[in-house]
């Protein structure tokens, strides 16, 4: 009697399981990399803006993970700031364009505005999960594009 007890547990626990997994798996929030976020423009030289500061702490909730760019005034930008990881998997996130000058003790340069770029909160704890931590926190492997409009 025992044994099954134990059997059917078990199967119960299983079968919540696969589907708490398949449930979470369609809501997994991420970000696609759309082209039409993209800047297109064919006569543009398009240039990258890397972040100054990165700061990675999704412990402590939603838009933790974020980098800080400097963006030329006058300029278009991407609606997608990209982060590269050592597969050469993209992930996407939106960036922000903040109206103060001054954010994580950087201070715009004069004729520039600062603008913060988000990854999701799951897609970086799922990168720290598989040890890349690292790799969140190296500048190189964010980028903002942007356009000259003048």
């Amino acid at each position: 009697m025992r044994s099954r007890r134990f059997i059917y547990i078990l199967f119960v626990l299983s079968l919540v399981g696969v589907m708490a997994f398949a449930f979470s798996w369609k809501r997994w929030p991420r970000a696609s990399c759309y082209p039409s976020a993209f800047i297109s423009e064919t006569n543009a030289e398009k240039y990258y803006a890397y972040p100054e500061k990165i700061v990675v702490k999704p412990w402590r909730g939603q838009h933790h993970v974020y980098g800080v760019f400097m963006v030329p005034k006058g300029s278009k930008s991407d609606r997608l700031v990209t982060f590269t990881v050592s597969e050469n998997k993209t992930y996407c996130g939106r960036p922000i364009k903040i109206s103060d000058p001054s954010v994580e003790n950087i201070d715009a340069k004069p004729g520039y505005y600062l603008m913060k770029g988000y990854i999701n909160t799951r897609v970086a704890l799922f990168l720290i999960a598989q040890g890349k931590i690292d790799e969140l926190k190296q500048p190189s492997n964010w980028k903002l594009g942007y356009v000259d409009k003048s």
